[in-house]
């Protein structure tokens, strides 16, 4: 039972927009035991997606189509399909009345436009949007199981999992279950070598696939076949047991979550406030740190000291200290985080100061040296970090060291064990 989704827009070709939505769905498809098998994007041009739709349907049993739903003259999925079936369109006036009821509680008026969204392939079923205009539609050709969704995620997920997901019952081979554990501080040949042990034990039930960025590393554990969910659930956790076990010092998260989450829940667990000083990341950290809902309950405010002068300004760093050690120096972090925490009447004050690149760098002060510092009421930490790659990557690993610093002082050390011997799993 193969699986093709097409992601279906000319915007999707180009640098600026991507396809997140198939992420979401192929998620949604292995949890029902369905594995994905290609992925397709493709313009708006008639010709070309014509060609997409027939590879896919010469290919796979069931095919998820996105986008190319709405009002406008480039929107020819629905009809594309039709022809390529070789069916006609058919005019729903229930589906004109709910769009035109749409508008009306807006207190506008139905666009001529949006009649053609009123069009329905013969023999389809139509699949309820409440978050937009287009509709969706389902069709069955006794060989093929077709759905188109719009393309707008706040739309496309809803009815995935509403309208499509149901319709999907019973199609794929068991379930999959699935773990993701995450962690910091290691690079990925070091992670590699400690989990040979677990790889030479693995089951053959279980995929592992890591995906890697500086900064971050996440493992992922898959199982995928049939049999009681339980005993799945249990062979995941051991797997998963027995990498924390090698790993545990990196770790920090077990259920995927971003590091500023993590963080975020540490310090709203234990009534604690942070506030950043942020020179080399520029707003960085107290952005991922607001991503987080609820962060008001513990981030107060991050100080973007990014020359020397709002340094001294701003957290009464002492010009001197500036002059005799440089900006990007522990001293000067240190200073800042000190400056940060005391006057924004936190628990915890961060620091960063260091050289983004790609200009900047000397032999003694390399692109890439970036000092973090993290004040307390027991005292002040400094770690002195040598990042490679360009400045976003840099700047991403600076905010990663400097949460991971703040997760590290709010949680007890792990046990660390480094067991070279043959994990049992």
């Amino acid at each position: 039972m193969k699986v093709e989704i097409i992601a279906v827009g000319s915007e999707l070709l180009t640098p600026s927009f991507q396809d997140t939505n198939s992420l979401r769905l192929t998620e949604g498809l292995n949890a029902r035991g369905l594995e994905v098998s290609f992925k397709t994007i493709v313009g708006d041009d008639e010709p070309d997606l014509a060609r997409a739709l027939k590879t896919a349907l010469g290919r796979a049993r069931i095919v998820l189509c996105m986008g190319g739903l709405g009002p406008t003259e480039d929107d020819r999925t629905r009809e594309t399909l039709a022809a390529v079936l070789g069916r006609r369109l058919v005019f729903r006036r229930s589906i004109r009345e709910r769009i035109r009821a749409r508008f009306k509680s807006r207190g506008l008026p139905m666009s001529a436009s949006n009649l053609k969204q009123c069009y329905v392939i013969e023999g389809a079923e139509v699949l309820d949007n409440p978050n937009g205009t287009a509709p969706g539609l389902w069709l069955e050709t006794g060989r093929h199981r077709i759905a188109l969704l719009p393309g707008p995620p706040r739309e496309a997920l809803p009815m995935f999992e509403n309208e499509v997901g149901p319709r999907l019952a019973g199609l794929g081979r068991g379930f999959s279950a699935r773990r993701e554990i995450r962690l910091t501080g290691l690079g990925e040949s070091a992670m590699e070598t400690r989990l040979k042990p677990v790889y030479d034990a693995l089951p053959p039930a279980v995929n592992v696939t890591t995906l890697a960025c500086p900064g971050d590393l996440a493992i992922r554990l898959t199982y995928a076949g049939a049999g009681p969910r339980t005993a799945a659930e249990a062979l995941l956790d051991r797997v998963e047991e027995g990498i924390v076990r090698i790993l545990g010092p990196w770790v920090y998260s077990r259920t995927g979550e971003p590091l500023e989450a993590v963080v975020g829940s540490l310090l709203k667990a234990r009534g604690l406030t942070v506030a950043c000083a942020e020179s080399c990341t520029g707003g960085l950290i107290g952005h991922r740190l607001t991503e987080v809902p609820g962060s008001s309950d513990y981030f107060l405010e991050s100080a973007v000291v990014y020359g020397d002068l709002s340094k001294t300004r701003r957290l009464g760093v002492p010009a001197a200290l500036i002059d005799r050690h440089g900006a990007v120096s522990a001293a000067v972090a240190r200073a800042m985080a000190r400056g940060i925490r005391d006057t924004a009447g936190a628990d915890i004050g961060v620091a960063v100061t260091g050289v983004a690149g790609p200009g900047g760098g000397t032999a003694r002060k390399p692109v890439g040296l970036v000092f973090v510092a993290l004040a307390r009421e027991r005292g002040t930490t400094v770690t002195r970090n040598l990042f490679l790659g360009g400045r976003a990557q840099v700047k991403f690993q600076s905010s990663q060291k400097a949460l991971d610093l703040v997760r590290k002082v709010l949680t007890p050390a792990p046990e660390r064990t480094y067991n070279k011997a043959r994990t049992r799993l």
